[in-house]
């Protein structure tokens, strides 16, 4: 898991960097820098909205009586999805973006719970299968 992070962290800022030195090349300076803010400010306020509807949909759950289990798996995906809009480029922002669209968002939100639960339901079953139960009695020899 660290050498994923790594290369991430890595290979991200200089993707980012070859992006914006070949758009810049292509419209210039100034208006790489004026897409990359209003990238950010749109990303901003499409983020706002969404987050309200997800806030919203988790309140109808609690309403119910139900888990917002999806609900808010989706709100840690605009989270995301926030940080990456936040981030200085076109690369993050194509995938923040992309979160932002509620059917992928959703799509993604429930694979991510199904998968969990799936692994989750496996390591109990594990955890049982290994467990050594001896049956038997027991007699006090001393008590009369």
């Amino acid at each position: 898991m660290f050498r994923i992070l790594l290369i991430l962290f890595l290979t991200v800022p200089l993707v980012e960097i070859v992006i914006l030195i070949k758009i810049g090349k292509v419209i210039g300076a100034g208006y790489t820098i004026a897409l990359v803010i209003g990238t950010a400010i749109l990303g901003a306020a499409l983020l706002r909205t969404q987050g309200i509807s997800t806030l919203a949909k988790v309140q109808t759950n609690i309403n119910r009586g139900q888990l917002p289990a999806i609900e808010l798996i989706e709100g840690l995906i605009l989270l995301i999805s926030g940080v990456l809009l936040l981030t200085p480029g076109f690369f993050t922002d194509m995938f923040g973006f992309l979160a932002l669209v509620p059917i992928l968002r959703q799509r993604l939100a429930q694979t991510f719970f199904v998968n969990f639960m799936q692994n989750r339901i496996n390591i109990k079953q594990t955890n049982t299968r290994t467990g050594n139960i001896i049956e038997g009695e027991h007699w006090d020899s001393d008590s009369k």
